[in-house]
């Protein structure tokens, strides 16, 4: 009669200096990337005078919510806010919408050029936004766009469009076709099944898609700068700009309006992130 018994398992020496070389290096490369952010926000706390001091150090001398204050008072601050927020919102909420129909198409029903479809978004998709700059402008100029928000959300929308369309899509192929049937069975319409059943399910795959369209329409510059002419319309990155004139820039006041730039979509991703982790890992059914 023979007796085993379980013994810790031992790591080879040069398993764990990989181990820990592979640490090091990881902890290396999130320094490099959270360095920026942090000099950001420590800017925005430092004073005026320690700013454009020559004798940087990693942590103020004082802190102080001066910038902050001057960035608030700034004119069209109150404006801008809105502008974004109006953009934003409207491009991330239709481009979901739309995004989850043309999904849902093209994961469940079987029509002619649904591959060559499928190909024409990703190509789409690696197309640079500046090559597109001038047939936009004409277009939306020719269209009374120029100046309007709407000419900016329809850019936000069909600039994410073909990726949360994909993103959207690989959820809807991994639910099974027998879930939405026997929804039916039961008593629901198709839009009933797609509702109650389907549309929980891609809770992961919107979260994920609805994140990358809010970073793309609140971050972006460039087609709003061109669009948007009217300073009482300017978004909040073109906003910016009014922190240089003639005199200079006023650092302290421009890093503290970026942190405030910055913290909705951190913010919006504290909420959707556990839905997106648990979606991913757990998959769309569970047995």
């Amino acid at each position: 009669m023979s007796t085993t018994t379980d013994t810790p398992q031992v790591l080879r020496p040069d398993r764990k200096n990989s181990r820990v070389g592979l640490n090091i290096l990881g902890l290396g490369i999130a320094l490099v990337m959270v360095f920026p952010v942090y000099w950001l926000v420590i800017s925005a706390l430092r004073p005026s005078r320690e700013i454009r001091s020559y004798d940087q150090t990693l942590w103020p001398s004082s802190i102080t919510f001066d910038n902050f204050v001057k960035a608030t008072q700034q004119p069209n601050f109150g404006t801008a806010v809105q502008s974004s927020l109006i953009v934003s919102i409207t491009a991330v909420v239709g481009g979901m919408i739309i995004a989850t129909l043309a999904a849902l198409a093209i994961g469940r029903f079987r029509f002619f050029g649904r591959k060559p479809l499928l190909l024409i978004m990703i190509l789409v998709q690696m197309l640079p936004p500046t090559a597109m700059l001038i047939p936009i402008y004409a277009q939306l100029n020719a269209m009374g766009g120029i100046d309007e928000y709407w000419s900016l959300i329809v850019v936000y929308l069909v600039s994410t469009l073909p990726f949360a369309t994909i993103m959207i899509r690989g959820f809807v192929v991994n639910i099974p076709v027998e879930l939405e049937e026997s929804a039916m069975v039961d008593g629901c319409t198709r839009f009933g099944a797609f509702r109650r059943v389907i549309l929980p399910l891609l809770a992961p795959g919107l979260a994920a898609a609805s994140i990358f369209a809010l970073v793309n329409a609140w971050n972006e510059y460039l087609f709003a700068y061109i669009l948007i002419n009217d300073n009482s319309k300017y978004t909040l990155n073109v906003w910016l700009m009014t922190f240089t004139s003639e005199r200079g820039t006023d650092y302290g006041a421009l890093m503290a309006a970026s942190t405030m730039i910055a913290l909705p979509v951190v913010i919006f991703f504290m909420f959707v992130q556990k839905k997106m982790a648990a979606g991913l890992t757990s998959g769309a059914v569970k047995g």
